[in-house]
């Protein structure tokens, strides 16, 4: 009996795709579910798994371009020395799994997204921690997960045998199936001993040869090997059975010899004849797939630009006051509340009172309606590895100095970590974002979204400034207001960015609130 093999349905708009590569050559033996070749289209990659077991007969080549429903290959089940093809294999495999497998169960738990928050509809795919096939344990940390807000982790929900279904990169919506996991019994395979040189890989022969995916290279890495003009046989594959991923293409470099190579003396006239300029050094490129959280944060970006009437307003404030203050309590309140004394507590004590006089500040629009609220929860911008986030620090008018420091750096330290939650970093009516820490000098931010106004912190810069009659060289510091014309008008932007002026370069009118 023949089965033909077509291309699958992969897609509503998807009409064709393209034979990326063949895994099994023609004629070859192959096992029921086998993958034997990826298929392309033009928004994804696909795995084509043999529908039965038997002899192929390869009816595409690499390259070809086929319709939906067109044959593809077909596999003779019926082909003689089927049925005990690889017998020495099957063989120790056999024997293999009687000695170091766990029982199966025989159930198979699939797993899928979890929800995760109740405004994430979708999740990437960050990173595989347990390869395929490998043998997990009950809540064992299997894979990180990506969301537009934050990192998850996900667990195993039970022990046995690991089967991926979803690739890293991909994106994949709540309940989408992550990978399976076949249950079984008795604890964790021994590891297989090495004997005579032979390999414990699993897809390795008895005698030693490596399978048919060793140096093959994935699509997306063929197509950076080509961008760089790196052969697949100069690149070692850390994948599956030793194939070449994105990642191994991603990390590869030329060889020295070719890199230093210099032109011979039969090249150099041809070379002056063509006077082309070409630069020295070696000049490489690499592609990083955007991840979820930076797709989110341009789209949330772009979109406070095109629906916001944004505008900035400046001023400055003198930060020697504040600098005083520091220097002469610091080592006290670090002995008293175990934090240090920063600049961000002043900061958001001085922008509470403003917005609490300047209501219009702190409000927000919906729809064709204004919102006010009589609470300020401050949103601090943190740099995180994975990009910027915003955790916010709630009821910030009624917390003290030392609170506010303290949850600053419990906030940081979770963002850079990449522990924050989900209720950490929704809501916030204002943001404080301090570029100064970079050295930034000016700066108009971008307001967050469905806020109405963000204030941006600046380096302090000893500068000459009129005093009295005098010029004193002074801390100074530029702030930036960017606010919500629709909703905020000069009157009030300008006057709740001098009165935080006021606050900050008279540090007492903090505490008695005039």
């Amino acid at each position: 009996m023949s089965i033909a093999i077509k291309v699958p349905t992969v897609g509503e708009s998807i009409t064709e795709v393209t034979i990326g590569q063949w895994f099994k050559n023609d004629g070859d033996y192959v096992e029921m579910d086998e993958v034997i070749c990826e298929l392309e289209s033009d928004k994804a990659t696909f795995e084509l798994p043999a529908e039965g077991s038997g002899i192929l007969h390869i009816k595409a080549e690499n390259g070809e371009t086929l319709e939906i429903g067109a044959v593809i290959c077909e596999i003779d089940t019926e082909a003689s020395g089927a049925s005990d093809a690889k017998p020495a294999e099957k063989e120790e495999k056999a024997i293999g799994a009687e000695k170091t497998e766990p029982k199966s169960t025989g159930e198979v738990k699939e797993m899928v997204v979890p929800t995760v928050g109740e405004s994430i509809t979708e999740v990437t795919l960050a990173t595989w921690l347990k390869e395929d096939g490998a043998y997990v344990a009950l809540d064992e940390i299997i894979a990180e997960v990506d969301s537009d807000k934050a990192t998850f982790e996900l667990p195993a929900e039970a022990a046995g045998i690991l089967r991926q279904v979803a690739k890293e990169g991909d994106t994949l919506e709540i309940g989408g199936l992550i990978c399976k996991i076949e249950v079984s019994e008795g604890g964790k395979p021994a590891d297989k001993p090495v004997e005579n040189g032979s390999s414990a890989t699993p897809k390795m022969e008895a005698s030693g040869t490596q399978s048919y995916a060793t140096g093959h290279a994935s699509p997306a890495a063929v197509k950076i090997l080509a961008e760089k003009g790196i052969s697949t046989d100069n690149v070692s594959g850390t994948g599956k059975d030793g194939r070449i991923t994105k990642e191994d293409a991603d990390k590869a470099m030329k060889p020295a010899k070719e890199a230093t190579k210099s032109p011979s003396k039969e090249s150099v006239p041809q070379q002056e004849k063509q006077a082309v300029t070409v630069p020295a050094g070696d000049r490489n490129q690499r592609r990083e797939k955007m991840t979820s959280l930076r797709r989110t944060i341009a789209r949330r970006l772009v979109a406070a630009k095109n629906e916001t009437a944004m505008l900035t307003t400046f001023n400055e404030v003198n930060m020697k006051p504040i600098m005083d203050l520091r220097k002469q309590y610091k080592d006290q309140f670090k002995d008293k509340y175990n934090v240090n004394l920063g600049f961000m507590s002043f900061f958001t004590k001085a922008t509470c009172i403003a917005l609490q006089e300047w209501p219009a500040v702190n409000a927000q629009i919906d729809g064709n309606e204004l919102i006010y609220n009589d609470f300020c929860d401050i949103s601090i911008a943190v740099s995180s590895p994975k990009g910027l986030v915003v955790p916010v620090i709630r009821n910030a008018e009624k917390m003290s100095f030392a609170e506010i420091e303290k949850e600053v750096v419990r906030l940081a330290v979770k963002a850079r970590d990449g522990k924050l939650t989900i209720d950490e970093m929704t809501g916030g009516t204002f943001t404080l974002t301090n570029g100064g820490i970079f050295g930034s000098m000016m700066s108009t931010p971008i307001i967050n979204a469905p806020q109405s106004a963000i204030l941006g912190m600046h380096n302090i810069v000893d500068r000459p400034m009129a005093v009295n009659g005098e010029v004193k060289i002074l801390p100074m510091m530029y702030l930036a207001l960017s606010y919500d014309h629709r909703i905020i008008d000069g009157r009030e932007s300008v006057s709740f960015l001098v009165r935080v002026k006021q606050l900050l370069e008279d540090p007492a009118r903090l505490l008695i609130g005039v």
